[in-house]
């Protein structure tokens, strides 16, 4: 498959573990067709993720960032095939999963992935006790049949996480919003997966207990492989757990750069803007500009740059023209500005764990 032209690539030349190319996904949220005849109104389609190109490193952690609404927890669900794609190639593994119909044939692919999400209170059965939880992939999956077997490999993963393998016998609801969110790790690994989606894995957490549950993600891809796409709002936890981020806006990305790069020197108006939003304890005084404006609707997208209506650089090419992202050596970037060279230079800013 031939990459496109503003195709974003793995950085270093790292082995891909994901590929996706022109990935779009809308939704029909029209009134129901009776009622658009009798008031004349005309069919609405959100368009959640927009041309999504990205590659994810294998062994490495790709995040994705950006203000609520802009389409990121879409593409994770995407990845895990909870959505079907309206458009483009989702590949993982040499395979395009977003074309794929059966389940037979979906089945092995998806043991190979799995998805930490956002609430540990809601994404555990209450009425099962911890042991059924985490053996329930095995099952499903058929790794292994021995009732005997299950209860080892479950009480391996319990410890794996930090908990005890007797927690096996106890109910969601006895455990804290940390142990919780291990529980769900745990029945994450249960299939022994390649690739994990982490959805704001850590926000509905307390702080000190946020920094635990980030650990813990990192001994474990360090200890078994593993390669993360992170979705997050929180540029603390990007920052710490990612090699490289892209950030997206109304349902596309508008820049992709190595971590330490985008936090050092972000390129991007709208990069630069979330970054002002971060408090700088060795500079309490310096003038911000703080990111004003409402994002526009994704059922009604402004025409050009999606950013335009809250850019500071915004001209005539930005309000007619959409930009594609462009490789200019230090990553790449979606902005007409950046292209001309009329970016100011980076005054810097509060960064997280600097």
């Amino acid at each position: 498959m031939t990459a496109p032209r503003d195709g974003i690539g793995a950085p270093g030349g790292e082995a891909v573990l994901v590929r996706l190319r022109g990935v779009t996904k809308h939704f029909d949220v029209s009134p129901p067709l009776l009622a658009r005849l009798l008031e004349g109104r005309r069919r609405q389609v959100l368009k959640a993720v927009d041309g999504l190109d990205l590659d994810v490193a294998r062994g490495r952690t790709t995040a994705l960032v950006g203000e609520s609404g802009c389409g990121k927890s879409t593409v994770a669900r995407l990845l895990v095939t909870l959505y079907r794609p309206t458009a483009g190639d989702m590949i993982f593994e040499g395979v395009d999963i977003g074309r794929l119909r059966d389940r037979r044939a979906l089945a092995p692919l998806r043991r190979r992935m799995q998805m930490i999400f956002q609430d540990p209170f809601a994404s555990l059965n209450p009425r099962w006790r911890v042991g059924r939880i985490i053996a329930e992939p095995i099952r499903a999956h058929g790794l292994l049949d021995d009732p005997a077997a299950i209860r080892r490999r479950v009480a391996e993963l319990l410890e794996h996480v930090g908990l005890r393998a007797a927690d096996a016998e106890r109910f969601p609801h006895e455990f804290s919003g940390g142990q919780r969110q291990r529980i769900s790790i745990a029945r994450g690994l249960a299939s022994s997966p390649h690739f994990l989606v982490c959805d704001e894995p850590t926000s509905a957490l307390d702080v000190s207990v946020q920094a635990q549950i980030l650990n813990l993600l990192r001994d474990l891809q360090r200890d078994l492989g593993l390669t993360y796409l992170v979705i997050s709002h929180d540029l603390a936890v990007v920052r710490f757990m990612a090699d490289t981020i892209g950030v997206m806006y109304l349902g596309r990305l508008c820049e992709v750069a190595p971590a330490d790069l985008l936090f050092a020197r972000p390129r991007h108006p709208y990069t630069r803007l979330l970054m002002e939003t971060v408090p700088d304890l060795r500079r309490p005084d310096r003038d911000r500009q703080p990111l004003a404006g409402e994002v526009p609707s994704p059922l009604d997208p402004p025409p050009g740059c999606a950013f335009h209506t809250r850019c500071p650089l915004a001209d005539d090419r930005c309000r007619q023209e959409r930009p594609g992202l462009r490789d200019d050596g230090a990553g790449q970037v979606a902005c007409h500005a950046v292209e001309e060279g009329r970016l100011p230079a980076w005054r810097g800013a509060g960064m997280p764990g600097g």
